[in-house]
């Protein structure tokens, strides 16, 4: 008589099944030019901000909205009602692009049938959000160091002071890109639900990046410190004023929003037509 062997195969663990997806979408990230695209957009923004916003005074000389580096970075205090471009212009740029640029790399998974194909042997819906959302994140992280070392060239070229204090610089610095967690879920988020409306998909991503709802909110109840609550309000508080604490409310906000986000992404995705 034969032995036989019987043959158990175990369906991969959350993890394992998570670890794959992470593969797949970093391979496809770093292998497109679009990541690369927006990493040098990201860089330029700076640049273009504290080398051509500026007024000619009557001494033939330019006055320019900034008179210290830092300030594109972050503003000096936490200022929910923009009063001028020189307060809004800053890192928070990065998610209004981050934003589009998420919507072209979820964008492409529906136009390219990536989706049709991945659902067919990949059930599991949360491994999708989740996996796109910290791949997304990764690369909005990225922007925000371009972005940063955009600056400090700038600076260094147009010899704007660099006079700061450190620990706040660091700590405005570090709350700035742990959202990137947030911001990628909820943009992930609104392109799960306008996958088949690309332009929809790119404006609503615009619109809730420049965080017009916030501003809105605080234009009629002031500089609340309520308003940190929100993906908007809580990128404006990383500013340099900030400290440790700053941080730690920073993350708790963005990982808040980002199990949110993916709860209800998932929900949308496991009820609808995902093709």
């Amino acid at each position: 008589m034969k032995n036989t062997r019987e043959l158990k195969f175990e369906s991969p663990s959350f993890f394992q099944r998570l670890k794959g997806m992470l593969g797949v979408d970093f391979y496809r990230l770093f292998h497109t030019p679009m990541f690369y695209i927006f990493l040098a957009i990201a860089a330029i923004i700076p640049a273009m901000i504290l080398g051509m916003t500026g007024m000619e005074n009557a001494e033939g000389g330019i006055d320019r909205l900034y008179d210290n580096t830092w300030q594109i970075i972050a503003a000096d205090t936490p200022l929910y009602v923009v009063k001028d471009i020189a307060e809004y212009a800053n890192m928070n740029m990065v998610f209004i692009f981050g934003g589009i640029m998420v919507s072209i790399f979820i964008g492409h998974d529906y136009k390219s049938g990536y989706v049709k194909q991945l659902f067919t042997t990949h059930a599991k819906k949360q491994d999708y959000m989740m996996s796109k959302t910290l791949v997304c994140a990764f690369a909005m992280a990225c922007m925000c160091i371009t972005y940063l070392f955009g600056g400090v060239i700038a600076g260094a070229l147009t010899q704007t002071s660099f006079a700061v204090n450190v620990g706040s610089l660091v700590s405005a610095i570090l709350g700035k890109i742990v959202m990137s967690l947030g911001w990628a879920s909820l943009y992930t988020f609104l392109n799960i639900i306008f996958r088949k409306y690309f332009g929809i998909s790119i404006a609503s991503s615009f619109f809730f990046g420049t965080g017009i709802l916030i501003i809105g909110a605080a234009a009629i109840i002031g500089n609340n410190s309520a308003l940190n609550i929100f993906l908007y309000g809580s990128s404006v508080y990383a500013c340099l004023s900030s400290d440790f604490f700053t941080v730690l409310i920073c993350l708790a906000v963005s990982v808040t929003w980002a199990i949110i986000y993916n709860v209800l992404g998932t929900l949308i995705l496991s009820k609808s037509d995902v093709y």
